[in-house]
């Protein structure tokens, strides 16, 4: 049986996030193939935004969906042990590519490993990845349901920001798996996220709270990464607004 303090700790988060009922309804949870629900995505000046693009290679074709998974594996046997940047020689310990469904219709990309990450080989595993495992609860979703990656695959030292040349060579692999997995909405958890996958400069804050058209017809949702919110718990309502558009484009037929 679950502990009760889990279930107070759950609902003490909802009720931080702004959570005021929560839906059974299943078909929201459901792929419907390929179709683009109708919500468009606004610039700052209220304007419809022009559609985002990462480089990479090509998307696959329709029927590739059942082999999505294989073709995740045969891009991390790609990668390798990485050397392809300074950061293989800054003391990480290994690769950290990305977890979750293959073929999964919501896409969380965060910045870059932090040290549980390095260690464990698997992204947002703390602190920050047990708040976003939280949030992605409060829509109703597990983490099995959705997929998990970051823009650097490998961990700055000392947590620093990525240089713009590890942005550059970690890039195109970012590229692929979305590619690959072909999600319908894809949130970008932070500045170095949103940033890289909407090509703009814009300030999170400002650029939160909108819906952008991305490649391949997929919408993007920028919000607050999760450490930022283990710093500034006053914004965690923002976020569950993010997550509310998120939850109604995945409903969207």
């Amino acid at each position: 049986m679950t502990d009760r303090r889990e279930i107070a700790a759950h609902l003490r988060l909802f009720s931080d996030l702004g959570v005021d009922g929560v839906s059974r309804e299943p078909a929201w949870r459901r792929r419907s193939g390929d179709a683009v629900p109708a919500v468009v995505g606004h610039s700052d000046a209220g304007e419809a935004a022009a559609p985002a693009d990462v480089p990479g290679r090509a998307a696959p074709e329709a029927d590739d969906v059942s082999t999505a998974g294989a073709k995740l594996e045969a891009l991390r046997a790609h990668i390798g042990d990485c050397t392809r940047c300074i950061l293989h020689t800054l003391g990480r310990r290994q690769v950290v590519f990305g977890v979750g469904n293959p073929d999964a219709d919501l896409m969380f990309v965060g910045e870059a490993p932090g040290a549980d990450e390095d260690i464990q080989g698997e992204p947002f595993v703390g602190r920050a990845g047990q708040l976003l495992t939280k949030i992605i609860e409060a829509i109703g979703l597990t983490r099995s349901d959705v997929y998990i990656a970051n823009v650097i695959k490998c961990r700055p030292p000392g947590n620093r920001n990525p240089e713009p040349i590890e942005v550059a060579t970690c890039e195109p692999f970012l590229a692929e798996q979305i590619d690959v997995i072909r999600p319908k909405v894809i949130v970008a958890l932070g500045t170095f996220a949103a940033h890289l996958l909407l090509k703009t400069d814009a300030p999170i804050s400002r650029l939160r709270g909108h819906v952008h058209d991305f490649r391949g017809g997929a919408k993007l949702i920028p919000t607050f990464h999760p450490a930022f919110l283990l710093r500034s718990p006053e914004r965690k309502r923002d976020v569950w607004e993010d997550m509310k558009k998120v939850r109604a484009l995945l409903a969207a037929d």
